[in-house]
Parts: structure tokens; sequence; C-alpha cells
């Protein structure tokens, strides 16, 4: 078991103010012009996706998404 933290009265010396140095957020949200296409898969593959999505708590089309943007990004930095 963790022993507990004593706080004491001591003084904490000379404060400043930090400038804000977090982005807005508007920056925060990178977003990329996204285009809808149709694409047939096989059935394992897609079940697949929807069982590792359901075990993540997440989209199996935004996993498979994730997928096709890292294998494009690794071609584009060999290429």
């Amino acid at each position: 078991m963790r022993s507990k933290i004593r706080y004491t009265d001591e003084p904490m010396g000379e404060l400043r103010v930090v400038k804000d140095f977090l982005p807005s957020p508007a920056r925060l949200v990178l977003r990329e012009e996204n285009v809808k296409i149709t694409i047939a898969l096989k059935r394992s593959s897609v079940e697949f996706f929807k069982k590792e999505a359901h075990k993540h708590r997440t989209s199996y089309q935004k996993m498979i998404r994730q997928l096709v943007d890292w294998y494009a990004s690794q071609y584009r930095k060999s290429a």
C-alpha cells in the first residue's frame, strides 16, 4: 500500500505566469478531405474488422480507413 502524501505549508518561492502555449481547438482537429468510394471486400475481412472494432469500441470503417492511410503513407515515404 502506498504511503500518504503529506503536504506542508511551506513557501513556494517566486511564481510566474506561463504564456498560453496550447493550440486553439481549431488547430487540434486536423482534417483532410475525404472521398467517398464504394469498395467490395471479402466477407471474412469485413467480419474480422467488425470483430476487432467491437473489442476496441470503435468503428470498423475507421479501422479500415486508418489501415489504408498508414499503407499509403509508408509507400509515399519510400517512393
